[in-house]
């Protein structure tokens, strides 16, 4: 197997993963993620059936098929549910040789040039930062996630733990940006006592560091 199908596969795996979360939560309006099907045949894309809460009937939902590449870079798995809610905004015609269907279900293939992709939302950079402490990739991560609270002004705050630092420690961030150099960061910030507060507004937590501006 060459590199590049290896790429494909493990990216069908991550997009696999994120559109979990719209199982129950819907991914638009009154859509929610009902399947996600690794293209056949080794094919570099993903299929995606969308419907209603708890739907099973194949008739009574609909799957798109996106293409993972994008010239000589792949997508990402928020791209493609940046492309999945594009679908539903507004009116697609779909010429005759893009419609089809698979496993009794209406199958769009999506031609990515032909739409704008939905902007990434500050929910979406919020879940992403929380399912990455949530579920580290380390055995023991530096810190733990106790915690979180979407506050005004599109910020969220978190309430973690660590080896550095005793009792329940609340960070202040803004979602969205570099959150891998930020997630890499949050074991040392937690403890640079010029950003802290005592937090005595949030009985949650021994004291508050505003990672805002970080």
């Amino acid at each position: 197997m060459s590199e590049d199908e290896h790429e494909i596969e493990d990216l069908q795996v991550e997009v696999a993963a994120l559109l979990l979360d719209y199982v129950y939560a819907p991914l638009l309006e009154d859509q929610h993620v009902r399947g996600v099907l690794p293209a056949p045949s080794g094919a570099p894309a993903v299929r995606v059936a969308l419907g209603d809460g708890g739907e099973c009937d194949p008739a009574r939902l609909t799957a798109y098929e996106i293409p993972l590449g994008s010239g000589v870079e792949l997508r990402t798995p928020h791209d493609v549910v940046a492309l999945l809610r594009a679908v539903h905004t507004g009116t697609h015609i779909y010429p005759s040789d893009r419609v089809t269907s698979v496993m009794g279900m209406d199958l769009y293939l999506v031609d990515p040039t032909q739409l704008k992709e939905a902007p990434f939302t500050t929910d979406d950079w919020a879940a992403t930062l929380l399912r990455c402490l949530a579920r580290p990739s380390e055995e023991q991560p530096p810190v733990r996630l106790r915690g979180f609270l979407f506050r005004e002004g599109g910020l969220l705050r978190l309430y973690m733990d660590s080896d550095e630092a005793s009792g329940v420690i609340a960070a202040d961030v803004q979602p969205g940006g570099a959150l891998t150099a930020l997630l890499a960061a949050l074991p040392s910030l937690l403890g640079e006592e010029w950003r802290t507060s005592d937090g005595a507004d949030d009985p949650h937590c021994r004291y508050l560091v505003d990672l805002t501006r970080w």
